[in-house]
């Protein structure tokens, strides 16, 4: 995905999960290599018979970065959720979860990597601010993601926040323990500055798990209207939704039944017939008018 080779000659089709790269150039080494990571992509979106990507954010994005691109041969096909995510993983192995990783109470979760985007170090202030409001001293904030390198900034904002105790780092978990924890947790926060997509509040929802999410970006797109969105830019926001879940149950029990509804229009199935119609499509061969509608 994203680039072709500079010699490909046949019909082509590309897929752009987002701009990233272009909207944060400190995740590249240097000028160059951001000059050069433009050039690629526009070199692929101009070649190409037919171009993916997985949210209208990220089509709109493609487009401003480059308004030459056809617009008619970009796609929006949505990601969906993994079955390991959607099977329930029972009371035994959820009460296995709650030993393994000593869970008691009540908490907020996140999960996904942790780069700066995920603006992990205004949740963490937002955090700050939570546990200062009355009724939320048993709340904890537990943190999933792999990037053990970035950790050490994160331990200082923690510190910086005076949350020490009510913070937890868990790093890397597998599937059938992020099913569990997802099921397990009082909200699950997701402050992302930027997403081509945004797979984890998805995941939460189809869990039953009351979301909170920033407002920018595809995050608005993917949850619809079954979360509480917030402005990632103020963690005074992040914290005013955190405390708006975690202290009203009616709102909860509402944010559950409809993200659960909200995470089931999302279908692997139905985003694989789009992309078979689209490669069809570039390859000149006619499809079903019902898969050729799903490419859109």
């Amino acid at each position: 995905h994203y680039v072709l080779p500079l010699l490909c000659r046949t019909p082509a089709v590309v897929t752009i999960h987002d701009c990233i790269h272009l909207l944060f150039p400190q995740y590249l080494p240097n000028r160059f290599a951001w000059q050069y990571a433009r050039f690629m992509m526009g070199s692929a979106i101009h070649r190409s018979a037919l171009i993916f990507t997985v949210s209208e954010a990220s089509r709109r994005d493609i487009l401003r970065f480059y308004p030459e691109a056809d617009p008619e041969l970009l796609h929006v096909v949505p990601n969906a959720i993994d079955a390991a995510i959607l099977e329930d993983p029972g009371e035994e192995e959820t009460q296995r979860v709650k030993e393994r990783y000593q869970i008691r109470g009540r908490f907020v979760l996140y999960a996904g990597n942790i780069k700066p985007h995920k603006n992990l170090e205004r949740l963490i202030v937002a955090f700050g601010f939570l546990k200062q409001r009355p009724g939320n001293d048993d709340v904890k904030l537990l943190i999933i993601g792999d990037e053990v390198n970035r950790y050490g900034s994160l331990r200082r904002a923690v510190e910086a926040a005076g949350v020490r105790q009510d913070v937890r780092f868990f790093g890397f978990v597998p599937d059938h323990t992020l099913a569990a924890l997802y099921r397990l947790a009082s909200v699950f926060v997701f402050p992302s500055l930027y997403e081509g997509f945004g797979l984890p509040p998805l995941e939460a929802m189809a869990c039953g798990t009351p979301v909170v999410t920033s407002s920018l970006s595809s995050l608005p797109e993917v949850v619809g209207d079954a979360a509480v969105l917030v402005d990632p830019y103020h963690p005074e926001d992040i914290a005013r939704g955190l405390e708006e879940v975690l202290c009203d149950p009616a709102l909860q029990a509402d944010l559950s039944a409809r993200g659960r509804a909200r995470a089931h229009e999302f279908s692997w199935e139905r985003s694989a017939q789009a992309i078979h119609a689209g490669y069809m499509k570039a390859l000149g061969v006619s499809v079903p008018a019902v898969a050729a509608e799903e490419t859109r």
